[in-house]
């Protein structure tokens, strides 16, 4: 079980990195806040989405 939350928080903490980087580079070409935080939204769900297709992909090899 602390096994499962580990990895879900090491998921979470990479995400949000990934979204930050992706709205502080928005900021830096000059977009607008809140087309920053629509790029960082974006980048956060991206890295969500593609950590539940890697898992769901594991888990039907192993399953």
């Amino acid at each position: 079980m602390a096994v499962v939350l580990l990895t879900t928080a090491l998921v979470i903490v990479v995400a949000l990195l990934a979204a930050v980087g992706a709205g502080k580079l928005a900021r830096m070409e000059g977009a607008t806040y809140p087309t920053a935080l629509t790029r960082a939204a974006a980048a956060f769900t991206a890295v969500l989405t593609l950590a539940a297709t890697v898992t769901a992909a594991l888990a039907a090899l192993f399953a």
